[in-house]
């Protein structure tokens, strides 16, 4: 059904072209394969900085928690503690080079005290729990003048380059904001002057009416592939209410916009049989004092595998030439993951 699919989609939100070729998905592969075998780990390992009661690096001591625990990075990418750059130096080059201090507040949240589940194994309350965590984090990062702009993610499993299993994410703080947002914003604005209508908003409706790459929907919140989707398995999670942040969102939102996402790592995890790898981030809006009416935040997950034990390697076009190029349709991966029959379901 899919396998003669060969397109090209337009991409709203990056602007720019993706292209999917799915009559080469099964072209024979001589490298790329990764197998990863499964490891029995214990619920406390005495040597994870993150598991409770345990030394870090620096010497610090974590508490013995039994809940979330959240601490600022001992090798902060941005920190108060970052040099000072001296004027003389900060502008060069005919003013095309620049450089500053790299300013900021890194964080890690440790999601559970124990060492071997993922948020696909623990209660749906601890997940919304964390999602609690993340507004708190960031009602605090809106009440300091120095921070602008607020990126939450997780890097899951060893394909995704983590460095520590324990279950986690990172918090960057920092005086600018990330690209991705930035770029959502100036499409977002220029969308809204051309149409009158919200990007985001399209975009959901859109979903919700062909829904064939809808993946997981409940009173509050919807997951789905998109349309213009790069990577295989990606996912874009929207609560359906609009928020630039996390910050308005209520208790009962923030519950349903959980129990989807635990949902969709659960179908993850079953199709692949496997505690599935992916990067996860949380894009919202600035926190600069502005406000950004037309934006939607909403998670997204980028997973690095395309079939099972085959990598999404990018290579030519999406590094040299900057256009993603899919061996897959997002129907048909959204499909595999609605197919997929969860306990009690």
């Amino acid at each position: 059904m899919f396998e003669e699919k060969w397109e090209k989609r337009w991409h709203p939100l990056r602007q720019e072209w993706v292209v999917y070729a799915a009559h080469r998905n099964s072209r024979p592969w001589n490298t790329g394969a990764s197998t990863l075998e499964k490891k029995v780990t214990p619920a406390y390992d005495s040597s994870c900085y993150l598991c409770p009661g345990n030394k870090r690096i620096h010497g610090g001591q974590n508490p013995d928690y039994t809940g979330i625990f959240i601490f600022d990075n001992d090798h902060p990418v941005v920190g108060s503690q970052a040099p000072e750059i001296d004027p003389s130096r900060q502008i060069s080059g005919n003013s095309l080079y620049k450089r500053a201090k790299a300013e900021g507040i890194a964080r890690v949240v440790c999601y559970d005290p124990r060492h071997n589940v993922s948020l696909a194994e623990v209660d749906t309350k601890q997940v919304t729990n964390v999602f609690i965590a993340w507004r708190s984090q960031m009602q605090e990062f809106y009440d300091n003048p120095a921070i602008n702009h607020v990126l939450i993610f997780e890097n899951k499993g060893e394909l995704s380059g983590v460095s520590n299993p324990h279950p986690h994410c990172q918090i960057y703080a920092t005086d600018f904001v990330f690209k991705h947002t930035e770029q959502h914003l100036q499409v977002a604005q220029q969308h809204q002057t051309d149409t009158s209508q919200n990007i985001f908003e399209q975009i959901i409706e859109n979903e919700q009416q062909e829904g064939l790459r809808v993946v997981a929907e409940n009173k509050g919140a919807i997951a789905f592939i998109p349309f213009f989707a790069r990577y295989a398995y990606e996912m874009m999670i929207f609560p359906k209410k609009r928020h630039a942040t996390l910050i308005t969102m209520s208790d009962a939102e923030l519950y349903d916009l959980a129990a989807v996402f635990q949902e969709v790592i659960w179908r993850y995890d079953a199709l692949f049989e496997m505690s599935f790898p992916y990067v996860m981030s949380v894009q919202q809006a600035p926190v600069d004092g502005s406000l950004y009416p037309e934006y939607h935040l909403h998670l997204s997950i980028l997973p690095p595998l395309r079939q099972p034990g085959l990598i999404k390697f990018l290579a030519g076009p999406e590094i040299g030439g900057g256009n993603f190029m899919a061996d897959t349709m997002p129907e048909e991966k959204a499909a595999a993951l609605r197919n997929v029959m969860l306990p009690g379901m």
